[in-house]
């Protein structure tokens, strides 16, 4: 490494400076940029007269992130001209990487040509030219031009696909890339021709442009194709718009997203016009956002809408049943949880009338905890107000469903309540809970109370134990057994004089899981609460290891009286409840898997959920079961079992094979199953999948869904998944 007088350096900083506006948009170029040292290294250095300098050997230039290797550089300040000698190789910041066997340069660094030259954009987009021209430091014109992301070797196979131009135009300050006479080849065979065609360059994060088409086959909509097309609005927001065509139907989908300085929105819906159905134009819209306020508040919205129950399921543009669109402010630290939401409702089950559903819900909670110092512990109050309305005005059940078709509630309910712990020398923990709470309900169209409201007040006391034993194994795990035990009494009944019983409508579906096996209420709702003596016991054992990880609960809750608001299979029937098991692993091999069951002492199991899954390089597996008896209070007259499966596996480096299926055990038959592969490496994602859907009612029929994806990979800022590249030792494909 040599240091130079500053005549010397001007043909540094000149060569270099000349060559990194080839990878440099001029608005990147500030003074402070042009001041940086040049960094010259070379075998030999010398002069030829009075105006030619000459580096070669090894010659090496770095300035900033922009780094030049050459044979040769050669400055002629009688000719105003730079000249370097290949092999040539610029790399400037990660981005752009530019070959070429010479260069000739003038001095104004505005105007020069590369012979032979190849362009890397973003290690993803290569562009070969017989010669490259720059000028107005942005523009960069590039003759018979060959780009592609396929991965190119020197054994005289073309690339998967190409694009072969007269002409390629690339403006650096806007990141696009205008093709002249341009034809799209695969394996060298041309495929269609355009006389004009525009591309973003992979460093451009969001461009107006097509994507990738996708072509589907549903039973009922016939084949058809659909070709997104993405419309940058601005920095901050977006629109794609997604024609859907078919022998049966004209659709356009669309996605609206904007971001502003607070939080962001989403909207996306269709409009569609068939030959399936006799809705005329049928829609739907989903949207959500949301907003950080002033005092940590949020503000949040999810709309959820369609035009008839059917059109969901028939172009499989969603699994929901029932539509939940809710408006919200909120605001949640360590002391406080505050919300405020309107919440509507709309069912697209064939069992359910949206009249009689309490689709329009209002509710408010606010709770605070805070640690007084006369008594220790934690101290908490919460008040909150629910309402929900119907829009049937009967006053009774008319349709025998055990609920009041047009019955409307309010209620009024307010909490104050106290904590604490102890622990003993020999590790033992125990615990005094207290509340008191009070609720006011009243009632509207329901002809079978014979009060339109009622006020209670509920007291509360509980005692735990706990008594956790650790231990150490011989390699180095930690295993924790810990029994706990829990009493506790509350007042009040569910009862409001001799005849009157307090309508369930928010509590009638009771799960009973570990973490409410100490809950002095496991109602989901403040409309029930449980009372009189009730005792709970259990034991929790866990491990933990470099290798693995688990834990199990067992335990049961015994009360003195039954509760009849308990449905049969939520585990609470009778006095004492079903035993509570309950577990997970997970290993560091990828497998996981967590389980639930509830066991009754006659009939065995009455409920249990299990969902495990195996995540590594080439497998994702995600399995699932659940079994849940017959229960008429919770609208399900015969058992339920069902299997989920969903699982890709990489069978090779570039293949992927695709799987679900969902089986209902009940009634051994399956309602939906699908099987699918992929193909993708560097520059290519194509995926062809088959979908059935067995289930049927009087709005969705049975349907086959087939669908083809073909994207082209490199032409994208989120770049490609390096373990799908092919190397040149390996065949195509």
């Amino acid at each position: 490494m040599k240091t130079f007088p500053k005549y010397y350096s001007n043909l540094c900083c000149a060569a270099l400076l000349g060559l990194s506006i080839w990878a440099t948009p001029i608005s990147a170029q500030s003074g402070a940029e042009s001041d940086q040292d040049v960094i010259l290294i070379a075998d030999s250095v010398f002069l030829r007269g009075n105006n030619i300098l000459t580096a070669e050997g090894n010659v090496e230039a770095v300035r900033g992130d922009t780094r030049l290797t050459a044979t040769a550089i050669i400055y002629d300040s009688g000719q105003d001209s730079i000249r370097i000698e290949g092999p040539i190789k610029i790399e400037q910041g990660g981005d752009t990487e530019i070959y070429a066997s010479f260069a000739e340069l003038d001095t104004s660094l505005q105007n020069g040509l590369l012979e032979s030259a190849r362009v890397v954009l973003n290690q993803q987009v290569e562009l070969t030219a017989s010669r490259m021209r720059r000028s107005h430091g942005r523009i960069s014109t590039l003759d018979q031009v060959s780009a592609t992301s396929c991965k190119t070797c020197n054994d005289g196979r073309p690339p998967l696909w190409q694009i072969r131009a007269k002409r390629v135009r690339h403006d650096q300050l806007e990141k696009q890339l205008y093709f002249d006479d341009a034809q799209f080849r695969i394996m060298d065979v041309p495929v269609f021709y355009l006389p004009r065609l525009r591309l973003p360059d992979p460093t451009l994060k969001r461009a107006t442009g097509f994507l990738a088409p996708e072509l589907r086959t549903r039973t009922r909509l016939a084949t058809g194709v659909k070709v997104p097309y993405f419309i940058r609005i601005g920095d901050h927001k977006d629109l794609t718009l997604t024609p859907y065509i078919s022998a049966n139907t004209r659709t356009l989908e669309w996605r609206y997203r904007q971001a502003f300085r607070t939080g962001d929105i989403t909207f996306e819906g269709a409009f569609s016009d068939d030959d399936i159905s006799n809705f005329g134009t049928r829609a739907y819209v989903f949207g959500k956002g949301k907003f950080n306020l002033r005092n940590d508040y949020k503000l949040s919205f999810d709309l959820k809408l369609t035009s008839d129950d059917a059109y969901l399921a028939e172009y499989d543009y969603g699994p929901e049943d029932r539509l939940r669109s809710e408006l919200a402010l909120g605001r949640v630290n360590r002391r406080e949880n505050t919300r405020v939401a309107l919440t509507y409702y709309e069912s697209l089950r064939d069992t359910e009338n949206n009249d009689r559903l309490p689709s329009i819900i209002l509710s408010a909670r606010k709770q605070h905890r805070f640690f007084p110092s006369a008594l220790g512990g934690e101290a908490w109050w919460e008040l909150e107000t629910h309402s929900h309305y119907r829009r049937s005005t009967v006053d009774k059940d008319a349709d025998g469903d055990g609920v009041v078709d047009g019955r409307d509630v309010s209620r009024l309910n307010a909490e104050l309540g106290w904590r604490d712990t102890w622990l003993t020398q020999q590790g033992i923990e125990f615990g005094v809970t207290s509340h008191l709470a009070f609720d006011a309900v009243a009632t509207a169209q329901d002809a079978t109370n014979t009060d339109d409201s009622y006020v209670q007040f509920t007291p509360t006391l509980a005692a735990h134990l706990r008594y956790p034993l650790i231990r150490t194994t011989a390699s180095g795990a930690t295993q924790i057994l810990e029994p706990i035990a829990q009493i506790g009494w509350s007042g009040g009944d569910n009862r409001i004089g001799s005849s009157n019983v307090i309508a369930n409508d928010e509590s009638t579906r009771v799960e009973f899981d570990e973490g409410n096996l100490l809950a002095l209420s496991r109602f989901p709702s403040d409309d029930r609460r449980e009372r009189g003596l009730v005792g709970a016991w259990g034991v929790n054992w866990s491990h933990t290891a470099d290798t693995w990880n688990a834990h199990l609960t067992l335990g049961q809750v015994i009360r003195e009286e039954e509760n009849s608001d308990f449905s049969l299979s939520s585990g609470f029937q009778g006095t004492s409840s079903d035993y509570l098991l309950a577990g997970q692993i997970k290993t560091d091999s990828g497998l996981v898997f967590t389980g639930r069951s509830l066991i009754d002492d006659i009939n065995g199991l009455n409920k249990a959920e299990a969902r495990g899954g195996w995540y590594n390089d080439t497998l994702e597996l995600n399995a699932s079961y659940v079994w849940l008896d017959a229960d008429a209070d919770e609208d399900r007259n015969s058992d339920l079992s069902e299997w989920n499966l969903d699982g890709r596996y990489r069978v090779a480096k570039h293949w992927t094979g695709l799987a679900n299926w969902r089986f209902d055990v009940a009634s051994k038959s399956t309602a939906e199953a699908g099987i699918g592969v992929e193909y993708r490496n560097e520059c290519v994602n194509a995926r062809f999948a088959v979908s059935r859907r067995f289930t049927s009612s009087t709005t969705v029929r049975p349907s086959t869904d087939l669908s083809f994806t073909v994207e082209i990979l490199g032409f994208s800022a989120q770049g490609v998944d390096k373990s799908y590249t092919r190397t040149c030792s390996t065949t195509a494909g």
